[in-house]
């Protein structure tokens, strides 16, 4: 058998041009509006399609729990408290 002819650079570049990744696709969290993705269980808050899923702070230990716990807290309270007069102005 004989040896193949070597290819060009182009030819070489134009094969691989298929070799490269893909970027990672996020959608935003209903619950917790974090970043996930699609199709999974949010790390954040472990809801998923609308209904809690995994008790997120079950697995944690007591001081990253209560960590975890005023996190979510202000998260609640950022998303439910309305804008004073100060905050406007404060907002660009």
């Amino acid at each position: 058998m004989t040896v193949r002819m070597r290819h060009t650079r182009s030819h070489s570049n134009k094969r691989r041009s298929h070799h490269a990744l893909k970027g990672s696709a996020f959608s935003v969290c209903q619950n917790c509006k974090n970043e996930k993705t699609p199709h999974v269980i949010c790390q954040n808050c472990g809801f998923y399609n609308g209904r809690q899923v995994v008790d997120v702070l079950k697995k944690l230990d007591k001081k990253e729990r209560k960590k975890k716990e005023k996190e979510l807290e202000e998260q609640a309270e950022k998303q439910g408290k309305p804008l004073s007069a100060s905050e406007l102005s404060q907002k660009t």
